[in-house]
């Protein structure tokens, strides 16, 4: 049903229905034709550590089915790996921008470092929004996106398994295909690089139900699914 995922990602969804698999014995019965995704980080130590207190933020480009370009911007949790929040433009202005960190920042909650690379995107109004809630920004070197790879992942992760599989008619639609795919990877996805957790409920102990119908939910379209196990009670 999911011919984007990989092993881990496979045993992570058994995981949730309480099947005990090795990523081997997955990999046994995969196709021999996929290819395998890596990635590398940087500047790790200062990350772990301050995880918590972290948000990288970042643009990826799209375009539609007439070859108009569209910018997503994503600000994410760090620790969990959540997605804070996503927002669609044609024309991505410091205005625009400082406006989406307001949003994700109601009531002056938001973390203490703010990851960003050095776009013109960002300038004035942008800091002052980011000063204004007492946010301290760290700039990426220059042409160094791996300084940002949690956000640069997820990016790829919404490239791979949604953009390049969907042809967009305008913002209107590509903001419902952006919504309904950070809610399944907010809420139903589990994730490699925080054991196999799901951020919504990142704090909580992995459950391993063993019982029960499994039931699958189709995610945009069908093009993922998300399962979980029914309990009948007598």
């Amino acid at each position: 049903e999911n011919l984007l995922w990989g092993a881990e990602r496979i045993r992570g969804e058994l995981l949730k229905l309480g099947i005990e698999v090795s990523k081997r014995s997955i990999q046994k019965y995969m196709p021999k034709d996929r290819k395998a995704h890596s990635s590398s980080q940087t500047w790790t130590t200062f990350l772990k550590n301050q995880a918590s207190g972290i948000w990288p933020c970042d643009f990826t480009v799209v375009y539609d089915w007439l070859f108009r370009t569209w910018y997503i911007f994503v600000v994410m949790e760090l620790k969990t790996r959540r997605i804070v929040h996503t927002g669609v433009t044609k024309f991505p202005t410091d205005e625009w921008t400082a406006q989406q960190l307001r949003e994700a920042t109601p009531w002056g909650k938001g973390p203490k470092y703010l990851i960003r690379d050095r776009d013109k995107k960002y300038a004035t109004h942008f800091l002052a929004v980011a000063m204004s809630s007492g946010i301290q920004e760290l700039k990426t070197p220059y042409r160094t996106p791996q300084a940002n790879g949690y956000c640069e992942r997820f990016m790829g992760s919404l490239r791979r398994e949604c953009m390049d599989h969907i042809l967009i008619h305008d913002d209107n639609h590509l903001r419902r295909v952006v919504t309904e795919y950070t809610a399944y990877f907010n809420q139903k996805r589990p994730h490699q690089g925080i054991d196999q957790h799901v951020p919504k409920h990142y704090d909580l102990p992995k459950s391993k139900p063993t019982r029960g119908q499994i039931s699958s939910k189709a995610i945009l379209g069908g093009l993922h699914h998300s399962y979980s196990r029914t309990l009948h009670l007598n």
